[in-house]
């Protein structure tokens, strides 16, 4: 996406009210059938997205990002059921690192990621790559950004993991440690289950969870974040973001429980991992993580139901500053961002 998710640069980490938003002044491309059938599935009509036709949304007003819409309503009901058949996917998840090649080097030799692309942005001293295992439109990716100067971030304790389905651990665990990565769990079965695990570190100390798993359109398969109200999370990731409880499981033996969340699948998608430790009811976030990107069809619609459900808004829904990208951003109850862009507008940004 050229310039659109928040590049996020030192200054915005430190203020969690202070967000940077990149400005683009590139011509946008017609964007082809087949391309919005890539990302959205099925037959897709030239003009406009079947939902989006059904509700009454023409492909010019989609594109324009009228002003007006900033004062959508709509009432709980609709919204549940709009919610449901909006069209989500998990596009990005975006983090700060303190040596970009490096980064890049580690993931490709040892995680087996591909460069999808890379951009430098001078005037506003950062650089982003996309990685991942396929194509923008239809796969997770992680974006990483690279501000002037920076050498580390502080992970804090509320950010877990990234989780990478293998089909063998302990070859990825012995390919990692000849590349001279960070091992901090060997292969072994998860606590409490049978699952085959791993966790390693990259060069700037993320978390990676290895999962042994057979052959998967989507590798890049977790987010875990902690959380301090389960239940309450759980309710809003539902309601808010249109997400199934797609299985929870307590682990009193080591006081922890979790709940997996997502809109597909754990085995075909990626998927949101919550975590609740007994009696822990506040992290500290730090200022190297940043948030995850989502897909929909109706960023103004997607920022009032968030509103209706606890979420706190960022930044209002509408058009980037120079472009016609559509965006809306938020917090969840525990202060975890996210931001969901517009689909149609995701693809023209990929076509660019």
């Amino acid at each position: 996406m050229a310039r659109l998710l928040f590049p996020l640069p030192i200054a915005a980490a430190v203020s969690a009210s202070s967000t940077h938003i990149a400005t683009s002044r590139f011509r946008l491309p017609v964007v082809s059938v087949a391309r919005r059938e890539a990302l959205f599935g099925g037959r897709v009509g030239a003009r406009a997205p079947a939902r989006l036709a059904k509700r009454g949304v023409s492909a010019a007003a989609d594109a324009g990002g009228s002003a007006a819409r900033a004062g959508t309503v709509i009432g709980p009901d609709e919204a549940m059921e709009w919610v449901k058949n909006d069209r989500r996917r998990l596009l990005h998840v975006v983090y700060r690192v303190g040596d970009l090649d490096k980064t890049i080097k580690f993931y490709t030799e040892c995680l087996g990621m591909k460069l999808l692309r890379k951009r430098d942005i001078p005037e506003e001293r950062y650089t982003n790559a996309f990685l991942g295992y396929g194509p923008e439109d239809s796969h997770f990716v992680v974006e990483l950004t690279y501000n002037y100067g920076v050498e580390s971030y502080d992970i804090g304790s509320g950010f877990g993991h990234f989780g990478i389905a293998v089909e063998d651990v302990e070859k990825t665990v012995e390919l990692i440690k000849a590349k001279g990565g960070t091992v901090t769990r060997e292969p072994g079965p998860v606590k409490g289950g049978n699952s085959v695990i791993a966790f390693i570190e990259d060069p700037d100390g993320y978390k990676f969870e290895l999962i042994e798993r057979g052959p998967t359109p989507e590798p890049l398969c977790q987010v875990m974040l902690r959380v301090g109200d389960l239940d309450r999370a759980i309710n809003f990731y539902e309601k808010a973001f249109g997400m199934e409880l797609l299985r929870r499981k307590d682990n009193p033996q080591y006081k922890y429980t979790i709940a997996m969340m997502g809109y597909g699948p754990e085995d075909k998608n990626a998927v949101l991992e919550l975590t609740y430790n007994y009696g822990v009811k506040e992290y500290d976030k730090g200022n190297a993580y940043a948030q995850i990107a989502i897909g929909t069809d109706d960023v103004y619609k997607t920022a009032e139901v968030v509103r209706q459900n606890g979420g706190q808004i960022t930044r209002e829904p509408g058009p980037l500053p120079g472009i016609t990208t559509k965006i809306t951003a938020c917090t969840d109850p525990d202060g975890w961002k996210s931001v969901f862009v517009d689909n149609l507008d995701f693809l023209k940004e990929l076509g660019e």
